[in-house]
């Protein structure tokens, strides 16, 4: 099991071309998954059923496992046996119409506008690191940026000429966003101090010794942004989840808002932007030729 479990992971890696937290998130839990058939005497991945992996889930659940953790270890399960099946080493899924307790959705946190404005809009000194984390804050803000691909952008994605970045998202999509004129205004103060580093590659956000900055890093410096500021947590998805809630009361534009966003599923665009039914009603009302309701004929 332990073998076939390597292989499904080197497919993942080499031909899915996985992110390597994605890949180590799926190994955690399969790893899990292992454990349990282990404990439970199964000595191959074809004798593992449906019952004793809903058994797992639940002993789980028991343990604090959240509806979300659980969901996704689902579907790692559901990708071994896709694997699995194709390889003509199993012939069935035990995770098929198996779903995960229902858990408790928690809103994402975002700032207000004011703080968002209160956050930026401080006086930068001109220096490295000030010019560099100040472009960092921006352009997540600015255009909604994951970690991730904040931290993989390099200078040929980007075109402050016209305003836009394009970047790469999950599943190695590619999505074109604009950037703002802070933020454009703030990358181009950094990009004149970050030449003089001697970078190492053509990373858009480095150390002072030339190094692309890694997700670690770019979160501590956030983190420090948002305890000097504004006297509170802040992390890189707040920004995220601040630039697509303001957008979205801005505009009413949930579509928009969801290709900005990179999100293949409009569902998550609603949970991403705290949406509650008064508002989703409005954005229908506003933009459905048949919705509009006629003033005072509402008896």
């Amino acid at each position: 099991m332990e073998r076939q479990l390597d292989a499904y992971c080197e497919h993942l890696r080499s031909e899915r071309q996985v992110s390597p937290h994605t890949l180590s998130a799926y190994r955690r839990d399969l790893e899990k998954v292992l454990g349990w058939c282990q404990k439970q005497n199964i000595g191959s991945w074809a004798a593992l059923d449906i019952q004793r992996l809903r058994s797992l889930v639940a002993r789980l659940h028991q343990q604090g496992q959240s509806s979300r953790s659980l969901a996704r270890l689902l579907s790692a399960v559901r990708g071994l046996y896709h694997y699995l099946n194709r390889e003509g080493l199993c012939d069935h899924d035990p995770a098929t119409g198996l779903a995960p307790p229902k858990g408790e959705r928690r809103l994402p946190k975002t700032l207000d506008t004011d703080r968002a404005l209160q956050l930026l809009e401080g006086a930068v000194e001109d220096d490295f690191l000030a010019r560099r984390d100040q472009a960092i804050l921006e352009l997540f803000y600015s255009s909604g940026l994951r970690l991730s691909e904040l931290t993989g952008l390099n200078l040929d994605q980007l075109d402050l000429a016209d305003g836009m970045v394009q970047v790469l998202g999950k599943g190695s999509k590619t999505r074109l966003l604009p950037v703002g004129r802070k933020a454009r205004e703030a990358l181009e103060q950094w990009l004149a101090l970050r030449a003089l580093t001697n970078p190492a590659d053509d990373a858009v956000f480095v150390s002072q010794q030339g190094r692309r900055l890694g997700p670690r890093a770019i979160q501590l410096r956030v983190k420090a942004a948002g305890e000097r500021e504004l006297g509170q947590n802040l992390h890189p998805h707040m920004l995220r989840h601040s630039f697509a809630s303001h957008l979205l009361e801005s505009s009413q534009d949930l579509r928009a808002v969801q290709e900005l966003l990179g999100h293949s599923d409009i569902k998550t665009t609603q949970i991403y932007t705290h949406l509650d039914f008064q508002h989703l009603a409005t954005v229908y009302d506003s933009a459905h030729p048949r919705a509009k309701r006629i003033k005072g004929d509402e008896s």
